[in-house]
């Protein structure tokens, strides 16, 4: 039911000419907040089908989601050029100005809460607060094999790396998935920023992370590093199934309206 009720998406277009598909819910006169998928998701997979947005507009929030590019409904570039970090949140930026957002609270998971790590450090008091779920310091696909998900996407070769063979399924098991866009996104983004103890953002952050996830000490970590940061663990998640806590969400949304 969720999904059939999901709204309609508007496209804002991106420095670079890339159309990003957003999505609006609930009074726009209220305080924002802008949600962000992980990787391989979307808008609505990630946060209107698990209840988020929902909650959120119950909260007395308005709420931007969008689909980043090589997602959902945006266009989905072949191109690993066109996938780096500063483009990533560029595109939040556009978002922002297209819907005369000069101040948001934000909510990002996996991808999304590493763009959102970038964007609270590059636009400054644009965001405010930021919660970050399943967010590793480095790169955590780094171990992602591109030649082998290539052979595999062009001729059918078997995937023998657990890891790349595990996104590979994830990504496929979401309808509309271009994989040779994802691809192209795991190879763009690789050798960007990574988040770090050297860079944290100065905003108060809330960091969630799944018990079962194998980043939790990780994320952790970051949390310690952050000047104004909170940790909590998500009760007998992992890193695949986290946004469908109803703990981590209603944590979250204190944490929002503290």
């Amino acid at each position: 039911m969720l999904h059939r009720t999901a709204p309609e998406h508007l496209f804002v277009l991106s420095p670079d000419g890339v159309q990003l598909a957003t999505y609006e819910l609930g009074d726009p006169e209220l305080p924002t907040v802008f949600v962000v998928h992980g990787f391989a998701s979307s808008a609505i997979a990630n946060w209107h089908a698990t209840g988020w947005t929902r909650d959120l507009v119950r909260a007395g929030f308005h709420v931007i989601g969008i689909d980043q590019r090589g997602h959902g409904a945006s266009d989905k570039p072949h191109s690993p050029d066109a996938y780096t970090m500063e483009l990533l949140v560029a595109d939040v930026e556009a978002v922002l100005d297209a819907y005369l957002l000069t101040e948001v609270r934000y909510v990002g998971y996996s991808l999304g809460a590493r763009v959102g790590w970038q964007a609270s450090r590059d636009l400054g008091g644009r965001i405010t607060h930021a919660v970050l779920g399943g967010i590793p310091d480095g790169d955590p696909l780094k171990r992602f094999q591109i030649a082998d998900a290539r052979a595999h996407l062009e001729h059918g070769a078997d995937v023998t790396d657990r890891l790349t063979g595990t996104y590979l399924k994830m990504a496929k098991s979401l309808p509309g998935n271009d994989l040779t866009a994802l691809v192209a996104l795991v190879e763009g983004m690789r050798g960007g920023p990574q988040p770090g103890r050297e860079n944290a953002p100065e905003q108060p952050l809330l960091f969630a992370t799944g018990s079962e996830d194998s980043i939790l000490d990780a994320s952790r970590a970051l949390a310690e590093a952050a000047p104004h940061g909170s940790f909590f663990e998500i009760p007998g998640r992992n890193h695949f199934n986290a946004p469908t806590s109803r703990p981590f969400r209603e944590t979250a949304i204190a944490f929002l309206t503290a």
